[in-house]
């Protein structure tokens, strides 16, 4: 089959579903505490280089640009760098581990993403979404198919987790590469993906809802899991429905009506990583992501913990973990869609939905350090977390440019893993430790994480002040760039 930017979408489709092995982690961490004798700052160093491997993404993003960038270069050579094993041995080499495991996921990550926006650069945002939003619900198919596969087998599922991504990845890293041919239903086929995603979320939600509530025999996890497997194998309708009205309809001219770099002149501006690190935009961007996402990992690596405390039963915390990646997506999903609309039907900069995001995010941290219901708050912070993976590149390729946009939203990305540190490590675990009785153990009752979510809320309103300037001093940008993409869908 002829390659097309519709082949390549459902390609770097179905590897997001499966480069996300990290979103796993409250599943097992756990068990990992129990097991190595961990107090909770061990557990959370633990799970800062599982973070810290997943988001320093830059040499990811160098290694795409030197390729892309290269005569003989293709994104599709990106997926052939970093594979993980997940191993739990004395805590350095679990560390190590997590990182190596973890750092495996950008490469994947930065390919598809780049691609989809170097192919739809007029809809970045939905693209980006839809790229987001399937690697959030990524862990909760991974789960159901190690249920289908290993049912209850724990060590089972780290292998799974280290190898299923490297073959997926092999098998389709050849239909991924950049091919922005000029189309004129660019929206309604990608509103396809979209609600396909939209569908596998409903599903999955319902089917987790079930199993955290019903005993499932084998025979309901293979029937189950093999209802998604068809389910994401729709998407290769869409892209052939959408490659064959391509045809129909510019069948004299199969060439790419723009150049390579076409999608450039969207962004106004290329810069590299030095000159936008050099910029005050940059660091808007970055501090806000810092408290935003920082509060959002923390609360998802220790909501096993927050359970615990307020005295909500195993099968409860496991529901919460399971429909995080539900939450997650729809975050990521709805952030690029939503910021999408508001921009070519009223002109609204996406900052905006930061400065949005994080407001929304203070209510969630109060709820819980309050001791409020902890499903609503895990909705309200799992929403939150996921909307910022999606505006955050989708901004930085209209800020600072597609070209080095690898290398960039990399490097922002980095302000996931050092939120974490300082929110989980040196907030959440100091606090939760020192209410321990004895320094070590568990910890029962509202006190041990109320003052930790009400810090968290206290940042994330400087996060908000923070991106409301960004959001003011992009305001002519933002006119300027719709503008101009206004005009390109008229020619």
């Amino acid at each position: 089959m002829e390659n097309s930017k519709w082949i390549a979408t459902v390609a770097s489709i179905w590897i997001q579903c499966t480069c996300g092995p990290t979103y796993a982690f409250g599943i097992y961490s756990a068990a990992l505490k129990s097991s190595q004798g961990y107090d909770q700052s061990t557990l959370d160093t633990v799970s800062v280089f599982k973070d810290i491997g997943a988001n320093i993404g830059v040499l990811s993003g160098i290694l795409y640009h030197a390729v892309t960038y290269n005569k003989n270069g293709s994104p599709r050579w990106m997926s052939r760098f970093g594979s993980g094993v997940i191993e739990k041995p004395h805590v350095l080499l679990v560390c190590f581990f997590m990182f190596m495991a973890a750092h495996a996921q950008t490469f994947y990550n930065t390919a598809d993403v780049v691609v989809a926006v170097s192919n739809f650069p007029d809809y970045s945002g939905t693209t980006i979404g839809i790229m987001k939003g399937f690697i959030g619900l990524s862990g909760a198919i991974l789960i159901q198919i190690y249920q289908m596969l290993f049912d209850g087998n724990p060590t089972a599922i780290l292998l799974m987790l280290a190898v299923l991504p490297t073959l997926m990845s092999l098998i389709l890293m050849s239909s991924v590469h950049v091919n922005p041919a000029n189309t004129t239903n660019d929206k309604q086929h990608l509103n396809g993906f979209s609600l396909i995603a939209l569908s596998v979320a409903a599903y999955l939600m319902i089917i987790i809802i079930f199993q955290n509530t019903f005993t499932f025999p084998s025979w309901a996890h293979i029937l189950t899991t093999i209802v998604l497997l068809i389910m994401l194998s729709s998407p290769l309708h869409v892209a052939l429905k959408a490659k064959k009205q391509e045809q129909q309809t510019h069948a004299p001219s199969s060439a790419p009506l723009i150049t390579h770099l076409e999608p450039q002149e969207n962004v106004l501006v290329e810069l590299n990583l030095l000159q936008a690190i050099c910029t005050i935009n940059f660091w808007l961007l970055f501090v806000p992501l810092v408290f935003g996402m920082g509060s959002g990992l923390a609360t998802i690596n220790n909501i096993a913990q927050i359970g615990e405390s307020l005295d909500y039963t195993t099968i409860e915390i496991n529901t919460m973990v399971s429909l995080w990646s539900i939450w997650n997506f729809l975050g990521r999903f709805g952030g690029g869609f939503v910021s999408d609309y508001f921009l070519h039907k009223y002109g609204l900069g996406r900052p905006l939905f930061i400065s949005l995001t994080q407001a929304t995010m203070v209510l969630g941290h109060l709820i819980i350090g309050s001791g409020g219901n902890l499903y609503v708050a895990s909705v309200i912070v799992g929403i939150c977390y996921g909307v910022y993976w999606s505006l955050m590149p989708t901004i930085t390729s209209e800020i600072f440019g597609v070209k080095h946009m690898g290398t960039i939203f990399n490097t922002i990305t980095t302000a996931n893993p050092i939120g974490s540190y300082l929110l989980s490590v040196r907030v959440i675990g100091s606090i939760y430790d020192k209410e321990t009785q004895g320094g070590g153990g568990s910890c029962y009752g509202l006190h041990c994480f109320m003052l930790s979510y009400f810090i968290f809320s206290g940042v994330c309103v400087f996060g908000f002040l923070i991106s409301l300037m960004l959001f003011f001093r992009t305001r002519g940008f933002y006119s300027l760039l719709l503008q101009r993409r206004l005009k390109k869908l008229q020619v």
